[in-house]
């Protein structure tokens, strides 16, 4: 006759507290916690060495601690890097700024009905005139326009840089302007228009002029002598003659 607490094959039948029993123990939180001191430890080991005489964070901070003095020729290669790429981060910043703050006044100035039409003043006698005198050519009238604004902004810019010839056209491009506002506005109001050219392409010439002086330059030094010419050097001096010796004969006195 079988017993109760074995099957029918012959094993025990392992019961709830069997299995409790066979499970193995949870890890020793004591290991975890030693192992994790020992790793701080290791690192606070490690910091401090670094920091210490020869160190690697004591080398960089002697590096950037010397870096005043040493000037950009000779500080450390990193150190340059650094501000290389700061100063970039740092353009690119105002730029954007800069150029979110120029449109934004772009803006203001197209929505401003004002400057339009002061705009429109110097504008809309000019496009009247190239189109007048561009039927007979083979070209359109839009393209001399597009040209002439191209024309401005060179000699604006190329102005503003110090290029002799870029001041030249914009004085020849602002002149041309001024006389097709003289032909081509109204005739009630051709004086006022042309005066607007007038402070309009002076305003600019500020920048497109910038440096530009009509002074004479005059220059007060010698051209250089040629070589063959024979060397004339000039010395002022005083010669003294020397006192004459006193005679060492006794004259008698005289009655």
């Amino acid at each position: 006759m079988q017993s109760d607490d074995k099957p029918i094959n012959g094993q025990h039948n392992p019961n709830l507290l069997n299995l409790l029993a066979q499970t193995p123990p949870p890890p020793d939180a004591d290991l975890n916690k030693d192992h994790g001191a020992k790793r701080f430890a290791q690192l606070r080991t490690g910091w401090n060495a670094s920091w210490e005489q020869g160190g690697f964070l004591h080398g960089r901070w002697e590096e950037l601690r010397q870096a005043p003095q040493a000037g950009w020729h000779l500080m450390a290669n990193w150190i340059k890097a650094l501000l290389i790429l700061t100063g970039v981060c740092a353009v690119i910043i105002l730029l954007d700024t800069a150029g979110d703050i120029f449109d934004t006044t772009l803006n203001r100035l197209a929505d401003t009905s004002a400057a339009s039409e002061l705009w429109g003043v110097v504008d809309n006698p000019i496009r009247a005139y190239i189109a007048q005198h561009t039927t007979a050519l083979t070209i359109s009238s839009s393209a001399v326009y597009t040209l002439w604004q191209l024309v401005g902004w060179f000699g604006l810019i190329g102005g503003f840089i110090g290029a002799t010839g870029a001041r030249i056209t914009w004085t020849c491009w602002g002149a041309a302007s001024v006389l097709a506002v003289w032909s081509a506005a109204p005739a009630d109001g051709r004086t006022v228009a042309t005066g607007i050219a007038v402070l309009a392409w002076t305003i600019a010439s500020t920048l497109a002029l910038r440096g530009l002086s009509l002074r004479p330059v005059v220059n007060n030094f010698l051209p250089p002598t040629p070589a063959f010419q024979p060397q004339i050097e000039i010395r002022p001096e005083i010669h003294t003659p020397a006192p004459a010796p006193a005679s060492d004969e006794v004259h008698p006195p005289q009655r």
